[in-house]
């Protein structure tokens, strides 16, 4: 495969299916890694799955912090890439690593003071599922700046055209996680502490193939060692863009975190269905995110180069591509969803709420692969705002749709069709604001 591609000719649909594809892959990579996980750790039982849930809810928030450079950082480069404009890439490129270690550390140091009380949140009833859920927070938060540099340096290379090498370094991270996960978990009983061991490492060796990589660039790498005068305004000119993307993804974290609140009141094995259920559904959305990370880089080159008809042919191409993946994926959630669940967790009274929870999900999968998509074009925009408040606006309405389905005879359920019915409406808002933001701009 070729390493770098020209997103400024050639084919539409075969130039962003080369780029997507390695894109693609590294996501259910990495969705991959918490499958893994969940899948040793579901043999150890559903307190371990409640445990690590609760936990990985801080490392999901975690990206909404790394988003704030790495978002900002991919349009600024690829936008400079199109316009020509080597120098410019380069710096965009060293201040957003800058960014990227300067948050990772500081999140790391919060994480090691404030565990207790970060765990406390949820108000998780078994002594036995807080201890490792403190083990697992310190552990992989506590070492999340290799996952922040990881993350821009996947987001960089794809910025240039070059999602070959990110996916190269994450599949071997995958095996290695593969391979220290039962080693850890079992062999050594270390149980929970061994998953996030595990994953840490396997980490810290993709860390070590990115640098490899980006020393053999000779795109955008190779000019990093000069460092800018004016760190601190390329700082705020990468904030700006990924400020309301880093917003969105936090207060969707936060929202889920609120939620799980509600799911606790269900008992432990209620946090475990929403656990791995959400990590099953993952394979839709992370797919169609990974389209959107493609079409983000092919949108902000073309806009940079002032090509808009390839930008609108190449987000209807992706959007084509990734309805059919939401269609294929709702008819699988619906009629498996018994035998997907079983593998991760097998106790008979647990299957149950999670045929309900998959059911459910379900009819959402094919508006969130429309929201990823359009939100992607849109990033590479510039227009960060508009997916990032139409996010927002809707995850939040999640709360009061929560409160009021939860206390009717749906109960728990009640909690599935809320997250269900707000991921459907913000699939339907987002087309509405795309259409609009792509006639504003041919008018002018």
């Amino acid at each position: 495969m070729e390493k770098k591609i020209n997103l400024l000719e050639g084919p539409i649909f075969s130039t962003l299916m080369k780029l997507a594809l390695p894109i693609m892959g590294t996501s259910l990579i990495q969705m991959a890694y918490n499958l893994t996980d969940m899948i040793w750790i579901g043999r150890i039982g559903a307190n371990a799955v409640a445990a690590v849930g609760s936990a990985g809810m801080y490392m999901w928030l975690s990206n909404g912090i790394s988003t704030l450079a790495k978002m900002g950082g991919q349009v600024r480069v690829g936008q400079s890439i199109g316009s020509q404009n080597k120098k410019d890439a380069a710096q965009y490129a060293s201040a957003t690593i800058q960014l990227g270690i300067i948050f990772g550390v500081i999140y790391g140091m919060i994480t090691l003071l404030f565990h207790s009380q970060m765990i406390g949140f949820f108000h998780l009833t078994s002594p036995d599922v807080i201890k490792d859920a403190e083990i697992y927070l310190i552990i992989t938060c506590g070492f999340v700046v290799i996952n922040f540099v990881n993350q821009i340096f996947t987001s960089l290379m794809t910025a240039i055209g070059n999602s070959h090498h990110p996916f190269v370094a994450t599949a071997i991270g995958l095996v290695i996680n593969i391979v220290l996960d039962p080693l850890l978990i079992f062999a050594l009983h270390m149980g929970v502490m061994g998953a996030a061991i595990a994953t840490v490492i396997a980490q810290a060796i993709v860390l070590i193939l990115m640098l490899y990589y980006a020393k053999k660039d000779k795109i955008l790498f190779d000019e990093m060692r000069v460092m800018q005068k004016n760190t601190s305004s390329i700082f705020m000119k990468i904030i700006k863009i990924g400020l309301p993307t880093g917003i969105q993804s936090m207060c969707f974290t936060f929202i889920s975190m609120v939620i799980a609140r509600f799911i606790a009141g269900y008992g432990d094995v209620a946090i475990a269905v929403q656990k791995v259920g959400s990590q099953i559904e993952s394979i839709s959305w992370m797919s169609a995110e990974g389209f959107g990370n493609a079409l983000n880089a092919f949108v902000a080159q073309n806009y940079g180069a002032e090509n808009i008809e390839r930008v609108k042919k190449g987000t209807f191409s992706a959007l084509k591509t990734c309805m059919i993946w939401g269609v294929f994926t709702t008819l699988v959630l619906l009629i498996f969803p018994q035998f997907i669940f079983q593998i991760f967790i097998s106790e008979k009274d647990v299957i149950p709420l999670g045929i309900d929870y998959l059911q459910i999900l379900a009819f959402s999968q094919l508006f969130m692969c429309i929201e990823s998509t359009l939100a992607g074009a849109l990033n590479g925009l510039g227009k960060t705002f508009i997916p990032s408040s139409v996010s927002i606006v809707l995850t939040v309405a999640r709360i009061p749709l929560v409160m009021i389905l939860s206390t009717t005879f749906l109960a728990l359920n009640g909690i599935w069709w809320s997250i269900s019915i707000s991921s459907i409406a913000k699939g339907i808002v987002i087309a509405i604001c795309y259409s609009r933001v792509m006639k504003k701009i041919k008018a002018e």
